[in-house]
């Protein structure tokens, strides 16, 4: 199709309420070739500019916009939080946001194309809505974030028209397949446990997957009984459920292939909802919202990891694919040892039987 095609069909399948990315995927296009067929001059209601970086300095700027919403999402997994974007640092490969809202680890490297996207209301008198959209090589979306009520507008504009760019073609191409893992025979898996057994902050923990050459959730196996533990699926509603019991502050982990997007704190509301078949599990409090496809768990680890702070324990949730969906922990500040509330709250959790167990 080209771009014309591309906006005309793009626009009768969002006027049936379809998501962007989802219209996108029925025209078998990325997210990001759809936004970027709207670039130029044409009369239908979605419009995008090109923008340009730096990326970091683009975020920088936004601070003097106030509140606005930050959207980090997966395939299954949706993570919104308001706030205004603070202390926002980092070079042209990587970044970090450390605001008391916007909590984000950045990876610039990975951004390939961003646009400001205005989008027509379908109610009359409603202002369009406004936002800034970024992509991976392959059209990706790796981070958005939106105009909310509070926002200043016209500063929102300002970084805007700072950092656009003049229209020209962006490309996106196609993902390469996932490569396999190795064959757990592969992994020097007596090596991993004691490199696991020495570690002192959990930030070490990427690097130690690099250095053996072993998929994340091969390592949950490889230390099973050690450092691992398998929970139920239902182990990530039940989490949720008993942190807005006892008002246990957590963290909530979720990324895209450029952005790693983070909450820390109580949450009060969870909703699960059924939806046009498809079961979601919901946050819906006033500044954070998550939205985690329940029905597309398919395994869900209990990690613990030694810091000079003692153990800290995460749970993870991998959808079908193998990709981690979101990681959950209890809410806490470096040097500042895991709260006992939420241990509590993850010595609760259903648990897998082992082979051994299911034999007693």
């Amino acid at each position: 199709m080209n771009a014309e095609e591309i906006r005309t069909r793009f626009s009768e399948l969002r006027a049936k309420g379809m998501r962007h990315k989802d219209a996108a995927a029925a025209m078998a296009l990325s997210e990001g070739a759809a936004i970027a067929a709207h670039a130029g001059t044409h009369d239908k209601p979605l419009r995008a500019t090109p923008l340009k970086g730096p990326w970091v300095e683009l975020l920088q700027a936004l601070e003097l916009c106030g509140p606005v919403l930050a959207l980090t999402r997966n395939e299954t997994t949706v993570h919104e939080k308001t706030g205004v974007y603070e202390k926002v640092s980092g070079s042209e490969a990587m970044g970090l946001a450390l605001g008391e809202a916007i909590d984000l680890r950045l990876f610039f490297s990975r951004w390939h194309a961003g646009f400001a996207v205005s989008e027509a209301a379908a109610n009359a008198g409603v202002p369009p809505s406004l936002s800034l959209q970024f992509f991976n090589a392959n059209g990706l979306a790796v981070h958005k974030i939106f105009v909310r009520e509070a926002t200043d507008r016209d500063a929102f504009q300002s970084v805007i028209d700072t950092y656009t760019t003049p229209d020209a073609p962006v490309q996106f191409v196609p993902a390469d397949p996932k490569a396999a893992p190795r064959d757990d025979s592969a992994i020097d898996a007596s090596g991993l446990s004691e490199a696991w057994r020495g570690m002192q902050d959990t930030h070490e923990f990427f690097g130690l997957l690099n250095k053996f050459g072993v998929e994340r959730q091969q390592s949950f196996r490889l230390t099973e009984g050690e450092f691992t533990q398998r929970a139920e699926t239902s182990a990530v509603r039940e989490l949720l459920q008993e942190a807005t019991f006892d008002g246990t502050p957590i963290m909530v982990f979720v990324g895209s292939p450029g952005c790693i997007q983070i909450h820390s704190g109580p949450i009060v509301r969870v909703e699960p909802m059924e939806i046009r078949g498809m079961l979601w599990l919901n946050v819906l409090d006033p500044d954070f919202n998550l939205h985690l496809r329940e029905d597309r768990i398919a395994s869900v680890w209990i990690v613990e990891k030694p810091t000079s702070d003692g153990v800290v324990t995460s749970v993870e949730a991998f959808d079908g694919e193998g990709e981690l969906m979101a990681m959950f922990f209890g809410a806490r500040k470096p040097g500042v040892p895991e709260r006992a509330e939420w241990r509590q709250i993850v010595r609760k959790l259903s648990r897998v039987a082992t082979p051994g167990e299911e034999a007693l």
